[in-house]
């Protein structure tokens, strides 16, 4: 399969909200999880990082993301909710903006529910960095980047000067 090329920021895809995966599409839904699956592991050969990525960063503007940590968990039409109270702040990065780093507030737990490739329903609960990711990856089909969610205005930092940051 192909390595897809990701979209950077200031792509006006980046910033379009995406449409529901419908059943009759997984076929070709399985053949974006491979591109998405590829182009991961790219990025994580260049840049030592990558746990996810969502459709629009490769163009395609459908509510799909794939996660890859332990295992590959393909995501369709997921939904988070659940969200708490309780919030932390972390040095978010994206593979549509490999040397930017982002200082933002997420949600330290909620749960999300979403199907598989074979239209199964999934739920799981999530806390800290899985919180985290999904909650980043979920705002890529709303049409919404990390640096929309910047703390404040000294909120980045170039990934070469990340040796300074308190992460």
């Amino acid at each position: 399969m192909p390595v897809r090329e990701v979209l950077l920021l200031g792509h006006p895809a980046l910033y379009t909200v995406c449409d529901p995966v419908q059943r009759d599409e997984l076929p070709q839904m399985t053949a974006v999880v491979d591109d998405l699956h590829d182009t991961l592991l790219d990025f994580r050969a260049r840049y030592g990082a990558g746990r996810a990525v969502a459709a629009p960063q490769i163009g395609v503007l459908k509510r799909l993301i794939y996660m890859n940590i332990d295992h590959p968990v393909p995501i369709i039409n997921p939904v988070l909710d659940q969200l708490s109270d309780e919030m932390f702040e972390l040095w978010d990065d994206c593979m549509s903006f490999p040397d930017i780093f982002v200082r933002v507030r997420r949600h330290k737990s909620c749960r999300i529910t979403f199907r598989d490739l074979d239209w199964n329903e999934h739920e799981m609960l999530l806390e800290d960095a899985l919180s985290e990711l999904l909650q980043h990856e979920t705002d890529h089909l709303d049409g919404i980047l990390a640096v929309s969610r910047a703390i404040d205005a000294q909120s980045f930092c170039l990934r070469s000067q990340a040796h300074f940051l308190k992460r």
